[in-house]
């Protein structure tokens, strides 16, 4: 024997019955969004000087200042791109 679900619509139009699925989806898609990021760019002092227009000295200075966030492995000085991004502010 074989068992079949059934679904009624009772006083749904086809619209309603549309965007309740469209909403549903979107919810599932955030969810799983949260188990698929993207890995984190990391750019070189060389790269981080180029893109900003700067010197690496500033970027010292930045650094010292706490302005941008430096990252080091085996001697060599990183920088996420989400930082040097989030350093950017707004002027009036």
């Amino acid at each position: 024997m074989s068992t079949t679900q059934q679904i009624q619509f009772i006083q749904v139009n086809p619209e309603q019955l549309q965007n309740a699925i469209t909403e549903s989806v979107k919810q599932q898609v955030s969810e799983l969004k949260k188990y698929f990021t993207e890995p984190e760019e990391l750019l070189t002092r060389e790269e981080t000087a180029t893109l900003l227009k700067v010197d690496k000295s500033t970027l010292w200075n930045w650094q010292k200042q706490g302005k941008l966030i430096p990252y080091g492995l085996q001697g060599r000085v990183y920088y996420k791109r989400s930082d040097i991004m989030k350093a950017i502010v707004k002027l009036k």
